[in-house]
């Protein structure tokens, strides 16, 4: 991690660990057909990630 910090020391890296998040990978997933449901999954948070045969894929931590 002192790598990515950039840090000579750990020591260093260890006064900027308490601002670091470590967040899961996991999501729920959620699909939408109209623009009425896009407006519903942003509203609740989701993220757009893609589309596929018209159907748009939004995503949103769990």
């Amino acid at each position: 991690m002192k790598e990515g910090f950039g840090h000579r020391n750990i020591n260093s890296t260890l006064i900027y660990m308490h601002l670091v998040t470590f967040e899961g990978d996991e999501y729920h997933i959620a699909t939408a057909k109209t623009i009425k449901e896009d407006e519903e999954l942003l509203s609740a948070g989701f993220e757009y990630v893609t589309e596929r045969e018209g159907i748009k894929i939004y995503r949103k931590r769990k």
